[in-house]
């Protein structure tokens, strides 16, 4: 392959480098295609545009590949907690067992939140969504840190803006959802692991007693490694805009919560939920549903079956279908939603018209069921991806930092009127 592309314009010819990646993926480098030819690209969407140069993710949606760091996404799950992963994120290697002992410790002595944060939430409606109510809140930590504010702050205070949000996000998504039910919110509890600890603070209740299931905290385990980054998303590439402004932490890390509630976005398995419902109010027949997804004419679609990015199996669906059936087990959960789901899964695994189509079950698909087996309502899912993405956000916040990138300025092709003169208001 050349290491040039060649544009030839208005009888010009110009030439801009073509760079590959470590996984072999090329790109043309037109850093300097406007000051050479006065041109600029147009890409809606930024589907053809790479922002930035990443050495965190690597995704091939064509052969269902997911690495972090190098590590394939079927290792960590297996063998690793989500806050090694975490670490491995955001520092780049897996910690040796001292760095792990002091990361997990650290983050420990975090959990707990300024008091004042409670007089924020109480502030909030109880129909808040709480995604609203947990990206403010993260937002509001500029306020009781203003320190985070400086743009040029030493590594070691950086490092403790990361800790106190990996330690507080927990404490905030269990409280958003208890301002949604009306109950008292709980306190960290640091004899517990990171997702115990969680489950914890949204569940347990002032009158009974509580104990995390461990099979639910493993679950709960692999969903946020799943989830913890997905290369140059739309919430990612927010956090690293907002941040290339030299924005706090707390501000960059709000507006990636902000992007994912799009239901584009972070809300695709609160959507299968609602199918699911939608599905058992007309009766419960998967079979009618199955066969409208088949008919082109019919605008149902089936939610959580196929994805954007994974022309192939999502390879996060093969780890968590597992957890999901673990779980179903394990609580011996009776309920019509969930068998209308099983239906679903068995006909898109076995079905030519699904397989032909590659049109598997995502990890949306399996998420959401095993939420909904959980009792997290399904305005809460997103606040659930939201935990398990921080860490690649905050991996995702300290590269751009790093690399020392330039503020995100993306250009346009201007299509409005031109010049016109000025109408005074009495001749309107």
């Amino acid at each position: 392959m050349s290491d040039n592309a060649k544009l030839i314009y208005d009888g010009q010819e110009y030439e801009f480098p073509v760079v590959t990646g470590s996984e072999n993926e090329s790109a043309i480098d037109i850093a300097k295609l406007r000051g050479s030819t006065g041109l600029i690209t147009l890409d809606p969407g930024f589907k053809n545009t790479g922002s930035t140069s990443s050495a965190i993710t690597f995704l091939d949606g064509e052969e269902g590949i997911l690495r972090y760091r190098g590590y394939r996404i079927e290792d960590l799950a297996e063998k690793s907690s989500f806050l090694e992963v975490a670490y491995l994120l955001i520092y780049g290697e897996l910690p040796n067992q001292s760095e792990y002992e002091n990361f997990t410790k650290e983050i420990t002595h975090h959990t707990l939140v300024h008091e004042d944060i409670k007089k924020i939430l109480e502030g909030f409606p109880s129909n808040s969504h709480p995604m609203g109510v947990l990206s403010s809140l993260i937002c509001a930590l500029t306020a009781f840190y203003p320190d985070s504010l400086v743009p040029n702050r030493s590594e070691e205070e950086i490092n403790l803006s990361i800790v106190r949000l990996i330690a507080k996000m927990p404490t905030f998504a269990a409280w958003a959802y208890k301002n949604e039910v009306g109950h008292p919110v709980n306190y960290p509890d640091n004899q517990l692991d990171y997702c115990s600890n969680f489950l914890k603070m949204m569940f347990a209740l002032p009158a009974e007693k509580y104990d995390a299931d461990p099979v639910v905290a493993s679950a709960l385990d692999k969903l946020l490694i799943l989830h913890a980054d997905h290369e140059q998303n739309c919430s990612t590439s927010t956090v690293r805009v907002v941040g290339s402004s030299q924005a706090s932490i707390y501000a960059s890390i709000s507006a990636g919560i902000n992007a994912l509630w799009g239901p584009l976005h972070g809300g695709a398995n609160q959507s299968v939920i609602e199918m699911l419902e939608a599905i058992k109010a007309d009766g419960g027949d998967a079979k009618k549903y199955l066969d409208k997804a088949k008919d082109k004419n019919d605008p149902f679609r089936l939610m959580g079956f196929g994805h954007r990015v994974y022309k192939n199996f999502d390879p996060r669906a093969k780890i968590i279908k597992k957890a999901a059936d673990e779980v179903l087990g394990k609580l011996g959960v009776n309920d019509p939603v969930l068998d209308i789901a099983k239906e679903l899964e068995y006909a898109a695994l076995n079905d030519q018209y699904f397989i032909d189509r590659k049109l598997y079950p995502n990890v949306d698909f399996y998420s959401g069921i095993i939420y909904r087996a959980l009792g997290i309502p399904t305005e809460m899912f997103t606040v659930m991806f939201a935990l398990g993405r921080l860490p690649g956000w905050i991996a995702q916040w300290k590269e751009m930092r790093e690399n020392g990138e330039p503020i995100g300025r993306p250009r346009q092709v201007y299509v409005g009127a031109n010049e016109r003169e000025y109408v005074s208001m009495n001749k309107r």
